[in-house]
């Protein structure tokens, strides 16, 4: 299949480990122009690198933006425009929000998940529109978590926050398929990153066991039996961004080795 990627401009935020940078990697096998972007200048030069190694694919350029900043986003984007001339994917993401229940968090903590896992879309989605509007066409891929179908345990701020991206998302495909604007919420299940063998420390600590016997606990719950790799992930994300894709907007998917059972 052709996925019509060769020498699209691609946005990947929070892009120097994890889902996001699996996801840049596969961005740029397709041959695409991938700006990939977090706070850590090291770790973008890096993992841009490693990317180009990779991939073969030289055209892969990084900046440092903290996503809870308007203004640096506002630069990524137009970097992205600089060099390319326009966006034609952006993909939405940003760190989760620290694991807890309700009484753990005060009106700060609020106010930075907030700023962190919602705020952060809406921003970026702000900024490339208007280069989307113009040529008529793009794609938004927003990765959030299986929360956006599933209420997970002792994550209550993304409980609440990340169901606001999947209807944020439902709202705009109304808004946005007139212009040829496809935008899709991507959860993610059980898939090995930093952010999920953190949480697997947390666990063990509270339950006083290995962090092994965590992992073989939450695995035996996945119907698949393993947890996901993010390569895995990044495919799902690739196809979703991708030119491939012209007829699927305003959804929202888990990929999750069949975890979820919500419908």
């Amino acid at each position: 299949m052709d996925l019509k990627l060769k020498g699209k401009s691609v946005i990947v935020m929070a892009a120097s480990k994890g889902l996001g940078k699996a996801s840049a990697m596969e961005f740029a096998r397709e041959g695409a122009r991938v700006l990939i972007s977090s706070r850590s200048e090291e770790e973008l030069a890096k993992t841009a690198e490693e990317i180009k190694k990779e991939t073969g694919n030289n055209q892969v350029e990084y900046i440092v933006c903290d996503v809870k900043k308007a203004e640096d986003i506002q630069n990524m984007v137009q970097k992205a425009v600089d060099w390319n001339g326009t966006v034609d994917v952006l993909i939405n993401n940003a760190g989760g929000p620290p694991a807890g229940t309700f009484e753990d968090f005060d009106d700060e903590a609020w106010q930075h998940a907030f700023e962190l896992n919602l705020l952060s879309f809406i921003r970026s989605i702000r900024a490339v529109l208007p280069y989307m509007k113009k040529q008529k066409k793009g794609h938004i891929v927003n990765i959030a978590s299986s929360s956006i179908k599933q209420s997970l345990n002792n994550l209550l701020l993304s409980n609440t926050l990340r169901p606001g991206i999947a209807g944020l998302s439902k709202s705009l495909s109304q808004e946005l398929a007139p212009d040829n604007i496809m935008i899709n919420t991507i959860g993610p299940g059980r898939i090995e990153t930093d952010r999920i063998m953190e949480l697997n420390r947390k666990k063990a600590e509270e339950q006083g066991v290995s962090v092994d016997q965590i992992k073989s606990l939450t695995e035996q719950e996945i119907p698949a039996g393993r947890s996901g790799d993010p390569a895995e992930f990044a495919k799902t994300i690739v196809f979703f961004g991708s030119g491939a894709n012209t007829y699927i907007t305003g959804q929202s998917l888990v990929v999750d080795g069949g975890l979820v059972k919500a419908l």
